[in-house]
């Protein structure tokens, strides 16, 4: 039987970050771990590269700017690769044509935590991109995204097509690199713990245990 004290676990994390999507699949296998746990998942907005234009940048001129040449992105990206595999992610990298400024993209993921289908969400995003190289800066694909998860999709895309909660998003941004976050993906247990990067499904279950063990009933502060 679960256990009926909430145990909860926010993802600060960007939606164009590989390593993300890996550290998802390694969080998920952690859970599964611990089915014990009643753990309620959040997830946050993080921006790799907030100097991106709305419309995002030419996939290759990005990772020549980033990388200093097509060369180098590819060692790097084979390291990524490889990781992906061991996690059932079959990345797809030559198929982004586009290096996208994720900011819709955060606010379909807030919108849809009403729903309590942020998880789902995130999902379609990190599939969308690293898998299909779809456009995520296209509301057309932002909306088609909502309507597979279980959104009302004619609501979000007239949402879209505001500036409603991007003064939000960018505030909650801000606030992660206040409070000391410089890479993602960053799990913050309960409130009081955090581990930093796609670190393993059993560093994650024992970072799990670790804060149900000591957790207190007073409640925690809001990320």
């Amino acid at each position: 039987m679960a256990d009926e004290q909430v145990l909860t676990v926010d993802i600060i994390s960007d939606v164009m970050c590989p390593w993300c999507f890996i550290g998802k699949r390694r969080l998920e296998t952690a859970l599964a771990k611990v089915p014990d746990l009643n753990i309620e998942i959040g997830w946050h907005p993080y921006q790799l590269d907030p100097s991106l234009p709305k419309t995002g940048k030419d996939r290759q001129t990005y990772l020549s700017d980033k990388f200093g040449g097509a060369a180098a992105a590819s060692t790097f990206y084979e390291q990524i690769k490889e990781a992906g595999k061991g996690e059932g992610i079959d990345f797809a990298f030559d198929k982004i044509a586009l290096s996208p400024n994720t900011l819709d993209c955060h606010r379909l993921i807030l919108w849809a935590r009403a729903d309590k289908l942020q998880d789902e969400v995130v999902e379609l995003l990190f599939r969308a991109y690293f898998l299909e190289g779809k456009d995520l800066t296209d509301s057309k694909t932002l909306v088609e995204i909502s309507a597979k998860a279980g959104m009302e999709s004619d609501l979000v895309e007239q949402l879209l097509e505001t500036d409603s909660d991007l003064e939000k998003i960018q505030h909650q941004v801000d606030r992660a690199r206040f409070m000391g976050v410089t890479g993602v993906p960053c799990f913050i247990i309960d409130g009081r713990f955090s581990v930093n990067g796609a670190e393993t499904p059993e560093t994650l279950v024992a970072a799990l245990l670790h804060a149900k063990e000591t957790q207190s009933n007073e409640p925690v502060s809001e990320i």
